[in-house]
């Protein structure tokens, strides 16, 4: 797979998860967002809780399933630019998690399977 096509996957995953959080009452504040500590896909809010969503989408399963692609230093990637983000904001007293979407296309290109797991990378 080219890195042009990587994008083109990786942003059709993220207009999905964005569409699908706004449908289940998320405010998306930021797409995208990075520091030094890396990127956070989107940033939502729901109920007063910020939610840092990771979108990982997969054509097939020949590299794993999106669960299996967060390693243990994309983990601390995430917690470091979640909490830069925080520190940003001056909202380090908020509630907040990461939470992972999971969207897997078929061979078409279409969007077969998706899964919004909340607290999937935890501290």
């Amino acid at each position: 797979m080219t890195s042009s096509t990587r994008q083109a996957v990786g942003r059709l995953g993220e207009d999905y998860a964005a569409q699908q959080l706004a449908a289940r009452g998320c405010a998306v504040l930021a797409r995208n967002w990075r520091c030094a500590e890396g990127e956070i896909d989107i940033v939502a809010e729901r109920d007063g809780v910020l939610i840092f969503v990771e979108v990982r989408t997969r054509r097939g399963d020949r590299f794993g399933t999106p669960e299996e692609s967060i390693t243990s230093r994309k983990r601390a990637h995430l917690i470091a630019a979640a909490q830069a983000y925080l520190d940003e904001h001056d909202a380090a007293d908020r509630d907040w998690r990461i939470d992972l979407a999971a969207i897997e296309l078929d061979r078409r290109g279409r969007i077969s399977r998706f899964d919004l797991i909340e607290n999937a990378v935890e501290e």
